[in-house]
């Protein structure tokens, strides 16, 4: 129970959340939300919903972000319906209990693995894909069986009011419910005892989020951010490379906690490649990206200072490519890549998060995995070659939440791949199964008949030990 009087939280926000979360806790406790059919049709009528309001989504995201309706579509409001579509499809196998194995001195006997949701879970979503990232982990909870109360981000403000409306429409408020607000909502919310956080942010504030849950014992599950490194070597096709860097770190103006965050280069192709990706910035937005409508923008002034501020440090250490230009009036920010950063600089000591991209280089693949090995374990590793034996010693020799080849931030889009961080890029797992599997308690089941009942197991025990380590 919050203590409004010792946490500094306003009487009304922890007398809502707990009467939101009283109402969750008796509707689960009916045991409503565990029948198939009701998670199936729940699925749907989010799914309904959604296809819905697609203008309004596409309106929120632009006031929020800048984005425009194809990022908006594929990264927002498609990966949603894909989870939900992926999830009705597999659901009656995900929830079959499993059979598990016996040995011969229990038997007989019957042993199952069954899943069972695991009750009242908070989503606490970030405002970078501020739908996305709140309704993709709930596809989840629901696809589990759970009730849930999501926490949008407010800065994010346009697309949070829409979540809040959306869900409304579409669930009773003991099932799904969305509780807006700032820093005061998140702590009255983290006060309270859920079965399960999920938690999309940043690093500092997933540690406020675990000593949180930590209080009431609650398991998290924690989506952080990190130095995603992207790794070209020299047979590396330098056309696809360019175009495929440009785009993962330009998709949403670099707010992606996947995006390519520094350039590690084999020296005798960067000047090719720094070419190719000057290039490929021009064909893709024009000379002026200010003026493209497919740019989106920073989501607030506090960010884009934060971003201006890397960005003017960067530049007066190294050598700029191209970019450096910004307006904080409308908070553009272009892509800047800027060549010879030191490795001290601010710009590679936290994630960047936004449209900046040191160059570094190497001279061979080991000193790159061993500069990559140096620091915290990445969310996304990401290495253009050809080669069998270097894509190896990449995922022999280095740890990262995932990896790519050839290839970024796609690997978000794929439900069957499991999405997560390691060490301090993340606690935990989400998409397709994996999600369902962070939603749900698999509990172990062991079914003896009554019919033999040998007198072997009980005391007295003298002189059964030797017979005992024949049967064990």
């Amino acid at each position: 129970m919050t203590d409004a009087r010792t946490t500094g939280i306003s009487s009304d926000c922890a007398d809502l959340i707990q009467q939101a979360l009283q109402a969750q806790r008796s509707l689960f406790a009916s045991g409503k939300t565990r029948s198939l059919t009701f998670r199936r049709r729940q699925l749907q009528q989010l799914r309904a919903s959604l296809v819905a309001a697609e203008d309004d989504i596409f309106a929120a995201l632009k006031a929020d972000l800048g984005k425009c309706e194809l990022e908006a579509y594929i990264s927002e409001l498609a990966l949603v319906t894909g989870e939900i579509d992926y999830a009705l499809k597999h659901l009656s196998r995900w929830s079959q209990p499993r059979r598990a194995s016996i040995p011969f001195a229990l038997q007989p006997a019957r042993g199952q693995v069954v899943p069972e949701p695991l009750g009242i879970v908070l989503i606490i979503s970030p405002w970078n894909y501020p739908l996305q990232l709140a309704l993709g982990p709930l596809v989840s909870a629901i696809a589990a069986g759970n009730c849930a109360i999501i926490k949008p981000s407010e800065i994010s403000a346009h697309t949070s009011a829409l979540l809040a409306k959306l869900m409304t429409q579409t669930f009773a408020a003991d099932y799904v419910n969305v509780i807006e607000g700032g820093v005061e909502t998140a702590q009255a919310l983290l006060a309270e005892s859920f079965d399960h956080i999920f938690f999309t942010g940043s690093s500092a504030v997933g540690q406020v989020v675990m000593r949180a849950a930590a209080e009431h014992l609650t398991p998290v599950t924690l989506e952080l951010g990190s130095k995603s490194p992207c790794v070209v070597a020299a047979d590396a096709n330098i056309a696809v490379a360019a175009r495929r860097i440009v785009w993962g770190k330009c998709f949403n103006a670099g707010q992606t906690c996947v995006a390519p965050d520094y350039l590690l280069v084999q020296k005798q192709i960067k000047d090719e490649l720094l070419a190719a990706i000057a290039q490929t910035a021009a064909d893709f937005f024009g000379k002026d990206m200010a003026k493209s409508p497919d740019y989106g923008r920073i989501v607030s002034d506090r960010h884009f200072q934060r971003l201006h501020t890397l960005m003017t440090d960067a530049l007066a250490s190294g050598k700029k490519i191209i970019g450096g230009q910004s307006d904080p009036a409308t908070r553009y920010m272009a892509l800047t890549v800027i060549d010879q950063v030191p490795p001290a600089a601010a710009v590679m000591q936290e994630e960047i998060f936004g449209p900046i991209l040191p160059v570094l280089t190497y001279e061979d693949l080991g000193e790159a995995i061993a500069f990559i090995n140096q620091r915290p374990k990445p969310l996304a590793l990401y290495f253009f070659s050809n080669d069998a034996a270097q894509q190896k010693a990449i995922v022999t020799q280095t740890s990262s939440g995932g990896l790519c080849f050839n290839e970024t931030i796609s690997q978000y889009a794929v439900p069957a791949l499991p999405f997560g961080g390691v060490g301090h890029s993340g606690i935990g797992a989400a998409h397709g199964k994996a999600g369902f599997d962070t939603f749900s308690h698999y509990k172990s089941v062991l079914k003896k008949p009554n019919w033999l009942d040998l007198s072997l197991r009980y005391p007295p025990y003298q002189g059964k030990l030797s017979l005992l380590k024949k049967l064990l």
